[in-house]
């Protein structure tokens, strides 16, 4: 037995089996992206934060907002289905599935005060402080 073939033979089994852990794991986050939708981020004044989230193909009535704890939830079922009709061939391309994003919320935003609206394939959040935790001007006498 010689121990330095074997030693290079193992060597070379470890960074195959490397490889291909990491080409499976290249395709697992791909397809986990794949049902991120992405979203936009704006702090318009000192007592608000806006979130936008897209949902391109998505009905109004496949999408649910949620909050539990100090996680604000948006989640959507895609159905999108391409059908091409012709003489001599027929195709049916369809993708259907559960998208989801979670958010964390910061303390001081008050959760019963999330107002949400679809228009255009794009979710509008809007995200209001609590009213001990927005800005306040004090005059000076």
């Amino acid at each position: 037995m010689d121990i330095v073939k074997e030693s290079k033979n193992l060597v070379n089994a470890v960074e195959d089996k490397v490889e291909k852990g990491f080409e499976i794991a290249k395709d697992t986050f791909s397809n986990i992206v794949k049902h991120l939708p992405l979203s936009n981020f704006a702090k318009h004044d000192e007592n608000t934060v806006d979130i936008e989230v897209d949902l391109p193909g998505v009905k109004k009535e496949d999408i649910r907002v949620s909050v539990e704890g100090h996680y604000l939830t948006v989640s959507a079922v895609r159905k999108m289905k391409k059908e091409v009709k012709e003489k001599d061939y027929y195709l049916l391309e369809s993708s259907f599935g559960e998208i989801s994003r979670s958010y964390i919320l910061p303390d001081d935003i008050d959760a019963d005060k999330i107002d949400a609206k679809y228009e255009d394939g794009r979710l509008y959040l809007k995200l209001e402080k609590h009213e001990s935790k927005k800005l306040k001007s004090v005059s000076v006498k």
